[in-house]
């Protein structure tokens, strides 16, 4: 099934985005997440396409999509998920099974808890809403969530660079022979462009939201109970797998799979991410 690159105008931000598959299939939406694009789908998204329309949007300030610069447009979560909201009202998507990870999480969940009658399943690869899923990794940036100063600030800019980038994100907990270089050399590039890292500290910055809105996540799992496929790597350093068992207590059928890998499993493990998704999703769409 042949790829398509295309852009939609949503206001004032242009979404760059990947689709396969035909126009009657049941949808697929693809949520990718720090400091990544739809790029990292880009093995995922021709194993689907032969049954699914599979979609994968770069979020604003990620990839290709061209969004205002600081100060005309304010990068927080929620303005990232009223522009998928809006990508999705463009697209004209009545339903769709959501793909999320990592970023791509609480940008998802935004959209489910706004839309639930729109969400037809759920697949969180990486894709955390616990508390019990951060690692003690995460010391700086909570420092500037609980106060925001230019010293706390300036701390986090060492998340951006190609050093942590490379070897703390894409190489912990993997395979090195598995692992492209694609994916963490893109990324980093992408990181590299003029006002590139000012937009990801004000992300880290309102990440602190999420958090804030992890009670209202867990209570529509409870509510709406959607179909929910975990597909993890156990040796992530940012999300550990409690954070993945802990959707079962509000999700009691939810599935958990544990993969020998690290954030971005799909770099190393899209066969066997694959093998889960397809009966999941034949199951329930």
């Amino acid at each position: 099934m042949t790829v398509l690159y295309k852009n939609q105008q949503v206001g004032d931000v242009n979404v760059f985005y990947r689709e396969a598959g035909r126009k009657d299939a049941p949808v697929l939406l693809l949520l990718h997440g720090f400091p990544s694009s739809s790029h990292m789908f880009r093995d995922l998204i021709p194993q689907l396409s032969d049954t699914y329309r599979v979609i994968a949007p770069d979020l604003p300030g990620f990839g290709y999509t061209k969004a205002p610069a600081r100060g005309a447009f304010e990068y927080t979560f929620d303005n990232l998920a009223a522009v998928i909201g809006d990508f999705v009202e463009a697209l004209e998507l009545k339903e769709y099974a959501l793909y999320i990870f990592d970023y791509g999480a609480p940008v998802g969940l935004r959209l489910a808890v706004a839309h639930p009658e729109r969400v037809t399943a759920i697949i969180s690869q990486n894709g955390n809403a616990y508390l019990d899923g951060f690692s003690d990794g995460w010391g700086a940036w909570q420092a500037y969530w609980r106060d925001d100063t230019p010293e706390n600030r300036e701390a986090c800019r060492a998340s951006l660079s190609a050093d942590v980038i490379e070897n703390w994100q894409y190489r912990t907990g993997t395979t090195p022979r598995l692992l492209s270089p694609d994916g963490y050399m893109l990324d980093i590039a992408l990181m590299a462009r003029p006002g590139a890292e000012e937009i990801q500290l004000d992300l880290i910055r309102d990440y602190a939201t999420n958090v804030e809105r992890y009670p209202e996540f867990q209570a529509y799992f409870r509510e709406y109970q959607p179909p929910f496929l975990a597909v993890w790597g156990r040796h992530d350093p940012a999300f550990v797998p409690a954070g993945a068992e802990a959707f079962k207590r509000d999700l009691p059928d939810a599935q958990v799979h544990l993969l020998d890998t690290g954030h971005f499993a799909l770099e190393t493990h899209c066969r066997e991410i694959v093998g889960f998704i397809r009966p999941f999703l034949a199951r329930h769409l």
